[in-house]
């Protein structure tokens, strides 16, 4: 909330600097020409950049429901490999115990570790190879036992997978292009506001012009990093796992 209120705060201190500068230093009472010219500005500046925040916003949603996905994909995961080693037998239970502990890990530890440094955690690894090492130690005496392991064993690269896909969103982050290009736009039509005298509602237009580009902003970046608070994801299916496991 504090990140919110500084990015939107420092977007509208911006915006009416800019304007105010820009009122200073050009002419106060354009002629007909000029306000034509400073409208088609802000026209043009504003619908290229609306389009570029559009853009990253709607890849930064394709992203974060994407890892959303892939977080229902590990849990069922989970979950199956913990009821496989329960109907395989007692020679599982090391990989059942091995694999609910990790399962306790990712949303304990994991997920703070790749909000700060975009690192999966080393433990949640440990434990995911004691449950591929367990699987691989099993010698099936019938083809059940057999169809269970190589199921358990699939289960275990999916993970994987979905591990280094985790981490390569942890690592993503945007371009420094981008946030020059937005916060250039954001400035240029500022100065194009200039044409209109700092009456008290033209004032409190272009403050809600630069309260809302700035809630924009700070949503692009909550959701840059979907391990970090606010804009965390959900590690509930992970807890509820667990519970059901009895953890």
């Amino acid at each position: 909330m504090i990140q919110g209120i500084a990015i939107i705060s420092a977007t509208v201190v911006a915006v009416l600097l800019v304007y105010f500068v820009a009122r200073r230093t050009l002419r106060r009472e354009p002629d007909d020409l000029t306000r034509d010219l400073a409208a088609s500005m802000v026209m043009r500046v504003s619908a290229l950049h609306g389009l570029i925040l559009a853009l990253i916003f709607a890849s930064e949603v394709v992203e974060y429901q994407q890892l959303g996905l892939e977080i229902s994909h590990e849990v069922n995961a989970v979950s199956d490999i913990s009821y496989d080693a329960l109907r395989y037998g007692a020679q599982a239970k090391p990989v059942g115990d091995a694999i609910r502990d990790y399962l306790a890990l990712v949303p304990a530890e994991e997920w703070q570790s790749l909000a700060l440094t975009g690192n999966l955690s080393g433990s949640a690894w440990g434990k995911w190879n004691d449950a591929y090492l367990a699987a691989l130690d099993l010698v099936p005496a019938t083809p059940r036992e057999t169809s269970l392991r190589e199921n358990m064993l699939a289960k275990i690269h999916a993970i994987a997978e979905i591990r280094d896909l985790r981490e390569h969103h942890g690592k993503t982050e945007l371009n420094a292009l981008f946030w020059g290009a937005a916060l250039a736009g954001v400035l240029l039509v500022a100065v194009g506001f200039y044409v209109f005298t700092p009456r008290r509602d033209n004032i409190a237009l272009i403050s809600l012009y630069a309260v809302y580009i700035g809630f924009i902003l700070f949503t692009i970046y909550v959701m840059e990093n979907p391990f970090k608070a606010p804009g965390a994801l959900d590690a509930r299916l992970y807890q509820e796992l667990l519970t059901e496991l009895g953890r």
